[in-house]
């Protein structure tokens, strides 16, 4: 164990520098610049911007720099609200993004793995049908559509949710029903698939010809076999939950990493949207690991490599 950590915390430092470097490259490949927007700029006044940001160095040495800070965990300030670093913009929106994505995906994972044990009960049958039909449309359906329609039903229709906020549990009803939904649909799929295969395996018909009750043949021999691929999913799932909640939170305005994320690229604000790609790429790769040594409490038979 403690050498496969030590394989993957090695791997990550790499991932991160090769993500740094791409992104610190390709954004300033873009035509244009954090301040190409601002009209008639005073000579003095932009000189005085480009050296507080060192845009006025040597692209290497703007890479170096930026590096070197990005090792020591200080990304700086923004460029764009120059009262704030981007730790503290981290530091403020982290916490809101983490909360949607578990809330959402333990609703997903509740909902997902429930739908999906009842219709492998209940095979090619009308709850089978039904509950794997919407699954489908739930997996068919964006999130931002979804948002839009929970939106003009539940605030304006029936005024039982409010539209956006942050700050009590109410209001986060409908972006975390919204941000899950599609994926409860593939965790239910997956859940149905991994319970038919398991169900026909010798040793659930030993457990059966034993007497066991079919509850506690699906929940004590059934279940953990089964969630190997719900278990496999989870990991990508679980950072497109945190990457795809920038759609959710720019339309319910929850102050997360997702809106800061979208207004650091529109507004080329370099030092912020660094930040971000490199706080989402830990995230996905941390997630990664998580479940690759899931995979050995579920299934001894796994091997950690």
């Amino acid at each position: 164990m403690i050498q496969f950590l030590a394989k993957r915390l090695a791997w990550m430092v790499l991932t991160l520098w090769v993500v740094f470097t791409f992104s610190f490259f390709l954004m300033r490949a873009v035509p244009g610049g954090p301040f190409s927007e601002e009209r008639k700029l005073d000579p003095d006044v932009k000189r005085n911007i480009e050296r507080r940001y060192h845009l006025n160095e040597p692209l290497y040495q703007q890479y170096a720099e930026q590096l070197w800070s990005a090792m020591q965990l200080d990304l700086g300030p923004s460029m764009r609200m120059s009262d704030f670093t981007v730790n503290e913009i981290i530091a403020a929106g982290f916490p809101v993004s983490a909360t949607l994505g578990i809330l959402a995906l333990s609703f997903a994972l509740a909902l997902g793995i429930i739908t999906g044990i009842v219709a492998a009960l209940y095979r090619q049958t009308t709850t089978d049908v039904g509950m794997m039909t919407a699954a489908t449309i739930g997996i068919a359906v964006p999130n931002f559509w979804l948002a839009s329609v929970c939106i003009v039903l539940f605030v304006f229709v029936l005024p039982i949710f409010p539209a956006a906020g942050w700050g009590s549990p109410w209001q986060l009803v409908l972006p975390v029903f919204c941000l899950g939904a599609p994926y409860a649909g593939y965790i239910a799929r997956l859940t149905r698939t991994g319970m038919l295969d398991v169900l026909s395996q010798d040793y659930i018909r030993t457990a059966r010809a034993k007497g066991l009750s079919p509850a506690r043949v699906v929940v004590h021999h059934a279940l953990k076999g089964a969630m190997l691929p719900v278990v496999s999913f989870l990991g990508p799932a679980a950072a497109d939950i945190l990457t795809g909640s920038l759609i959710v939170e720019t339309i319910f305005f929850l102050p997360g990493l997702g809106r800061n994320f979208i207004q650091s690229a529109t507004q080329r604000d370099y030092p912020v949207a660094m930040g971000l790609v490199l706080v989402y790429t830990v995230i996905l790769y941390v997630l990664n690991t998580v479940v690759d040594m899931s995979y050995r409490f579920l299934d001894p038979r796994v091997k950690l490599q």
